[in-house]
């Protein structure tokens, strides 16, 4: 079947997250993505391990976890940029390509002719993607950016978390790098605009993302609370500021999640819980009220979930439409039905392990199917059919560049 984005080569000059998951996404959809290593060490992911993949005699190979998460389906081709022979590969793989993804530093990439200004001369229907970690402007823009930070310099962290007044208590990162990953996905949906702008103009343009910006960005109604109300919003730990009840709660044998969104839902809860008057009492009527009267609720909700298990509870609340459900662990995620049901997880083969297991995307699309061919490549897999196929280089001239290291 078609993919949508056959028509689209990627010059992916990008590492770690942010970058090569937007890559990786492109990818999935259909594009040619080619990734930019070091030679000797390629992305930094790779070496962020334990844990790695294991060869088909069960030994540690040099592919960490890390790493396989977020490249597959591309080609690795290794140039050193700071040799101008490797410069040279970069412009005219640009000149052939259709997007550029980079993130470097700010003005990394000038000192070596690859700017925007400079590629955008050889190529005017380029788009050229920047991921930095503050922009391309501003007090902090040459600064470099990591997502710990981001996620507490740009917010998130203040509101993740138990309350201080709690046991365990304080600021908490999100448990994957959830700058990156956003970043990523916006870097995509700018990615796949400009390229649709491109068809009708004809030309090319610049991108500039920022972690901070995406992070701010992403913090939705906690930031239009503030806005709206003045008040800064603090932590609720897993509780929600404008839902009630919205939250976990402690059953006989471990948690729930119960997330009750409407009054309808919040009368249902009642029933099954057997205490239909709290739907009817004026405090808790409405989600309004509900938040008000916070502190009163919760605690009658905790006392009546303690009387079952978390399946005595489960069970009837989806049969009667309450949303609520379990707090999964990882094993138990690509166990559970739905999830196995919806190919979440795809096997494909590998030249050091036979296959690896990787995690599928959740794009489905009718007609042009994400397409599952390629695993994450080995360091270099695809330097010299890069050369040879897009270049016109000879073996020999392939030879020389090995020999003095741009390759």
């Amino acid at each position: 079947m078609p993919t949508a984005l056959s028509h689209v080569r990627v010059l992916d000059l990008s590492r770690v997250l942010a970058g090569p998951w937007c890559g990786q996404t492109l990818a999935d959809l259909g594009a040619e993505v080619i990734k930019i290593e070091r030679p000797g060490t390629g992305d930094d992911t790779r070496g962020w391990g334990p844990p790695y993949l294991k060869d088909c005699e069960g030994n540690d190979t040099r592919e960490a976890a890390y790493y396989l998460a977020a490249n597959r389906a591309k080609k690795s081709v290794t140039l050193d940029i700071s040799r101008p022979e490797a410069q040279a590969i970069i412009r005219a793989l640009a000149a052939q390509s259709d997007v550029l993804l980079e993130n470097y530093k700010v003005g990394a990439l000038k000192r070596y002719g690859l700017s925007y200004a400079e590629l955008k001369d050889i190529n005017p229907r380029l788009v050229y993607c920047s991921i930095t970690g503050f922009g391309q402007s501003g007090p902090l823009s040459h600064l470099a950016g990591y997502d710990f930070m981001i996620q507490g310099l740009g917010g998130l962290m203040s509101i993740t978390g138990e309350r201080d007044d709690l046991p365990g208590g304080g600021p908490q990162k999100v448990g994957v790098a959830f700058a990156d990953l956003m970043t990523g996905m916006y870097s995509t949906v700018a990615i796949l605009a400009a390229l649709t702008w491109r068809e009708k103009s004809g030309v090319g343009q610049y991108i500039d993302m920022a972690l901070l910006d995406v992070q701010v960005a992403a913090l939705a109604n906690m930031n239009m609370n503030y806005l709206v109300s003045g008040a800064i919003p603090r932590r609720f730990g897993n509780a929600h500021s404008n839902i009630v009840p919205y939250q976990v709660f402690a059953c006989r044998d471990g948690y729930v999640i119960l997330a009750v969104g409407n009054d309808s839902q919040f009368a249902k809860f009642s029933e099954v819980a057997g205490r239909p008057d709290l739907a009817q009492d004026a405090r808790f009527a409405t989600n309004s009220q509900r938040v008000r009267n916070r502190a009163v609720l919760i605690p009658i909700i905790e006392e009546i979930l303690l009387q079952r298990s978390a399946a005595q509870w489960i069970d009837p609340l989806d049969a009667a439409g309450v949303p609520c459900g379990p707090i999964n662990d990882i094993a138990q995620v690509f166990e559970n039905p739905q999830v196995r049901h919806r190919g979440m997880k795809v096997d494909l083969p590998h030249p050091l392990a036979g296959t690896v297991a990787l995690v599928a995307s959740p794009m489905k699309l009718s007609e042009t199917p994400v397409r599952y061919e390629n695993a994450p490549p080995l360091l270099g897999a695809h330097t010299g059919e890069v050369l040879r196929t897009l270049l016109g280089m000879d073996e020999a001239e392939i030879s020389r560049l090995a020999q003095i290291g741009v390759i």
